[in-house]
C-alpha cells in the first residue's frame, strides 16, 4: 500500500520522498533501484550481442540494424509514456495499477531510487523484445536489432535520471531537462519523449514555445 503524502514538511520533501509501495518488504525493496543497475545488467548483454553480430555480418549491416533497433525503442518509449503510463485504468485496482506504473513518479519525481526501471520491469520487456525480434527479423538480424533496442533503453534510463538529478551545462542537457520538467510541472499531456523529444514534434505533443 502506498504511503500517504501527509506529514511532509515542504514541497522539496514531498517531491523527493520515496513512499512504500508494497507491504511485502522484499517487493518494496525490489521496487527501488540505484541508477547504475541497468548499466551493470545490460551493458554486458550489449557487448555480447555486438560480438555475436559482428561474427556473422558486416559492420555496415550491424550498424544499420542497430540503428533500426534504437529507433524502435524510441517509438516504444514515446507511445508507452503517452498512452500506457498515462492511461487512467478504471476502478480502484486500476487506480492502484496506474499509481504503481507511473503515478508514483509524478507524485514524487525526485525520488532517486525510482528514476530507472527495476530489473523486474525491464527484464520482461527485454524478453518480449527478444521474442518479437526473433519472429520479425530471424535469428541472424535479431542480435543487432536487439542490441540497438537495449542501447535505446539504457539511453532513456540514463537521460531520465540525468534530467531529474544533474545540473546540465550544455545546450542539449539543458533542453532535455527543460522539456521533461515541463512535462512534470506544466503540462503532463505534452513532452512524452524523454530521450527522444523529436517524436513530440512529429506527433504534435511538443510544448509550444513561451516567453
Amino acid at each position: 500500500m502506498a504511503a500517504s503524502n501527509q506529514g511532509f514538511t515542504s514541497d522539496t520533501d514531498r517531491l523527493s520522498a520515496s513512499p512504500r509501495l508494497f507491504e511485502n518488504p522484499v517487493l518494496d525493496k525490489l521496487s527501488r533501484v540505484h541508477w547504475t543497475m541497468p548499466l551493470i545488467v545490460y551493458v554486458p548483454i550489449v557487448l555480447l550481442l555486438g560480438y555475436i553480430s559482428l561474427r556473422s555480418m558486416s559492420a555496415l549491416t550491424v550498424l544499420g540494424a542497430t540503428i533500426l533497433g534504437y529507433v524502435i525503442w524510441t517509438l516504444i518509449e514515446y507511445f508507452g509514456h503517452r498512452y500506457l503510463f498515462h492511461w487512467e485504468f478504471p476502478g480502484r485496482y486500476g487506480k492502484r495499477l496506474h499509481f504503481l506504473i507511473h503515478g508514483v513518479h509524478h507524485d514524487h519525481p525526485s525520488d532517486p531510487l525510482r528514476l530507472v526501471m527495476p530489473v523486474l520491469l525491464s527484464g520482461p520487456i527485454m524478453a518480449i523484445a527478444f521474442g518479437i525480434t526473433t519472429l520479425v527479423f530471424g535469428s541472424t538480424l535479431r542480435s543487432p536489432v536487439l542490441m540497438g533496442f537495449i542501447i535505446g533503453y539504457l539511453v532513456y534510463d540514463m537521460v531520465h535520471y540525468y534530467t531529474h538529478h544533474a545540473q546540465p551545462t550544455t545546450k542539449l542537457g539543458l533542453t532535455l531537462r527543460r522539456l521533461h520538467l515541463m512535462h512534470h510541472f506544466r503540462d503532463p499531456e505534452k513532452s512524452f519523449g524523454v530521450s527522444a523529444p523529436y517524436w513530440d514534434f512529429v506527433f504534435g505533443t511538443a510544448e509550444k514555445p513561451q516567453r
